[in-house]
Order: structure tokens, then C-alpha cells, then sequence
């Protein structure tokens, strides 16, 4: 983080910061992705007048072609933004390379930021972490993909008693039962390449076999790959479909067993839990279930690059802001 204090001493150093990163050295238009473009202003790092009389460090360019304005934030979850440039790549890297993630709260006191700005940066950063920029699927080739499902929400024997009318509310869960495990809390289903490290979770409404098969089936090329899971019976409906099933008894304490040399496991999609669960108690201590996706694309992004540097992270993490946009009204509104 001081190393980047240093390379960003201020606002105009950020824009270039962020221009070396998405361009690599060739600006391009965005919005007809010509290289035939002109710098503007403010020329010579001096700060500008905008129409208003402020004062503006933001670097502008022109494209020869279209003509149209831009500047390194254009197409970008930044775009728009009355944040300091600054402050977005702080925290970028900040989110990027704490393994916990950050609060909003901890980027409103260190910034100076409102709650409501902070949190809705982190969300912004939270869609570009979650927009997958890899179109293939998981497997193939007798990869193992691990597949194992969780359940995020608070405990009923620790609720109080207004959580409890809140709960009341809530509808039952198709295929589950009331006052049965996690009937109460959100569904996650997570799949782990174990060849590439790649971690896709996603939110569900139940997790029976027709759900499971559908949401394995969009994200796995389920014939060249072998599928390891728990003792779970939701899973043999998708089993058939792959090229060989291997499971784990959890029920009878069994949670690895061996054959031919290889360790039969579900351990390292649990690890994953692990990290997601202290993390989502100990750094946000609530998730809303309508916001649960993004927290999980996070924690996806993180885990699946957890093996690069940061700066190397950080810098995947640039390229993911560009052509995403979360506006705050459809946040909220969501």
C-alpha cells in the first residue's frame, strides 16, 4: 500500500495510474476502439477549469474518428463518479488483496466518505469482481470438478425476536421443510475446478436435484469431467451425466478416502467455505440475501487468483471495471 501512495501521489497520477493499465500504453477510444485519438487537457499534469469553475484533474482525450470525448473512466464501473479517482484505486487494491474483504464502513472513516457512497463503491467493485471475463466453461478433459453446497444466514436458537418476525415473512423454500437445516437461509451452490483453482458460486432457491442439475449443467462441461461431492442424494440426478461420480460420506465421518493413488475429497470447496463464512461474520457481520451475489463474486475473484500477487490481482481487477455499470437506484432498488 505505500509502495502505491508513492506511484499515486494524487489525482492527476491516478488517471494516469489507471490509463498505463487499461491501455497498456496505447490509448483507445471507447466508444469505436480507434487508437487515433488526442490528449487534450489539462496539459502539463496542471490542474483544469470545468465549466462551473472548479477545478478538475481528469485527463481527456479525443478521438480523431468519432470525435467523441473520454477519459480512462469511460465504460467503467467509475464512470460519472464524484469520488476521487485516488480513492477508487486505494480501495481496488484494498479489496483486491485483503483475503477478508474490506466494509464499508472501515472505506467510509479512512476515506471520508458517506456510508451510503462507500458502500455503493464496494458493490460497484463487487459487480466487477463477479462479471465472469471467461466465457468457457468449468472441466473437461477428466478434470475433477468438486461441488458442494452451503447455507448463509443467522442461527434461530440466536435470533431475537423482531429477526424472528422478519423470518416469519419469508416464504418456505420449495423442497424444504420448516424448522429443517437451513430452511431459514439462503442456498449456495459452489463449484471448484481443481485443475485452474476456479471457484463459481452462485445463489439458490433450493437445491434439489432439478436445480442443482440446471446450475451445474450451465457452468460445467459435465461429459469430460469427473464430479466429486458429498453423500448429498440431490446430486445423483447430475451424476449420470459425467464421467464418473466419486463421493464422500460426511454422515459417517468419512471425509476423504483413497483410490489408486488418489485422495477422493470435498475439503478444498470446504476451505473455500470456511474463508467466505469468517470472512462474511468477522469483516460485514450481515449480508442481505438480495445482495448475497456479489459478496460471492468476490470471494470467487479472490480465491480463484488467490495463488498471483496482488499487484497481478489488483491489475485483473482494472480490466474487469471496464464495460460494467451499477447505478445506485437499481442497487437499492434490486
Amino acid at each position: 500500500m505505500t509502495r502505491l501512495a508513492e506511484l499515486v501521489p494524487d489525482e492527476a497520477s491516478a488517471y494516469r495510474f489507471l490509463e498505463d493499465r487499461r491501455w497498456k500504453g496505447t490509448p483507445t477510444c471507447c466508444h469505436c476502439a480507434s487508437t487515433n485519438v488526442a490528449y487534450l487537457n489539462p496539459e502539463n499534469g496542471c490542474t483544469r477549469r470545468t465549466r462551473t469553475g472548479a477545478a478538475s484533474a481528469r485527463r481527456v482525450w479525443q478521438c480523431r474518428d468519432c470525435r467523441k470525448q473520454f477519459s480512462a473512466l469511460t465504460g467503467t464501473v467509475m464512470q460519472g463518479t464524484k469520488i476521487s479517482v485516488r480513492i477508487w484505486v486505494f480501495v481496488m487494491f484494498e479489496i483486491a488483496s485483503n483475503k477478508n474483504g474490506i466494509a464499508a464502513r472501515e472505506v467510509e472513516r479512512r476515506y471520508g466518505l458517506t456510508p451510503r457512497s462507500a458502500w455503493h463503491l464496494l458493490h460497484r467493485l463487487r459487480e466487477a469482481m463477479a462479471t465472469k471475463t471467461i466465457a468457457e466453461p468449468l472441466g473437461g478433459d477428466d478434470t475433477v470438478i468438486i461441488a458442494d453446497e452451503t447455507y448463509i444466514g443467522g442461527s434461530l436458537k440466536t435470533m431475537n425476536r423482531k429477526a424472528r418476525q422478519r423470518l416469519d415473512a419469508v416464504p418456505v423454500k420449495p423442497g424444504s421443510r420448516e424448522g429443517g437445516p437451513g430452511w431459514n437461509k439462503a442456498s449456495v451452490l459452489s463449484l471448484l475446478d481443481t485443475r485452474t483453482g476456479e471457484v463459481r458460486s452462485q445463489v439458490m432457491l433450493d437445491v434439489t436435484g432439478k436445480s442443482l442439475r440446471k446450475a451445474i449443467a450451465d457452468q460445467v462441461q459435465m461429459s469430460g469431467s469427473v464430479l466429486w461431492t458429498d453423500e448429498a442424494k440431490a446430486y445423483r440426478m447430475v451424476a449420470t451425466e459425467f464421467a464418473a461420480h466419486e463421493a464422500v460420506n460426511h454422515k459417517a465421518s468419512q471425509y476423504a478416502r483413497y483410490r489408486n493413488g488418489t485422495t477422493i475429497s470435498t475439503n478444498a470447496i470446504e476451505s473455500f467455505f470456511s474463508q467466505l463464512k469468517r470472512s462474511l461474520d468477522g469483516t460485514h457481520h450481515h449480508v442481505s440475501r438480495k445482495h448475497l451475489a456479489r459478496y460471492l463474486g468476490e470471494f470467487d475473484f479472490r480465491h480463484s487468483t488467490r495463488k498471483m500477487p496482488d499487484t497481478v490481482r489488483f491489475s485483473m481487477l482494472v480490466e474487469r471495471t471496464e464495460g460494467v455499470r451499477l447505478a445506485y437506484r437499481p442497487l437499492i432498488a434490486a
